[in-house]
């Protein structure tokens, strides 16, 4: 089994993810392969709360140029997580 550090990088605080928090939703950033039901378990184990839904979104990497050499940002995974009525993640 997976460390749910591992899976779970991080709470991503952004506009974005704090107009959803009334509706009982969070924002993440997750390991890329990552699925579902691992991305479940892992915010249950840290965050000690019953998740409702997730969806997971893959986010492409952005192009980049630096002077004449042309690359590519890394893609990365977030996931939208509801949570189960009652349930709440304290954010600082």
């Amino acid at each position: 089994m997976k460390n749910p550090h591992d899976i779970v990088k991080g709470l991503l605080r952004t506009e974005k993810g704090a107009d959803m928090m009334p509706s009982n939703k969070y924002l993440f950033w997750v390991e890329t392969n990552a699925n579902k039901v691992e991305i479940r378990n892992a915010i249950e184990n840290i965050y000690k709360v019953k998740v409702g839904k997730v969806n997971t979104i893959n986010v492409k990497g952005k192009p980049k140029r630096v002077r004449y050499t042309v690359g590519m940002t890394s893609g990365w995974k977030k996931a939208v997580v509801t949570l189960k009525e009652g349930n709440k993640i304290d954010v600082v």
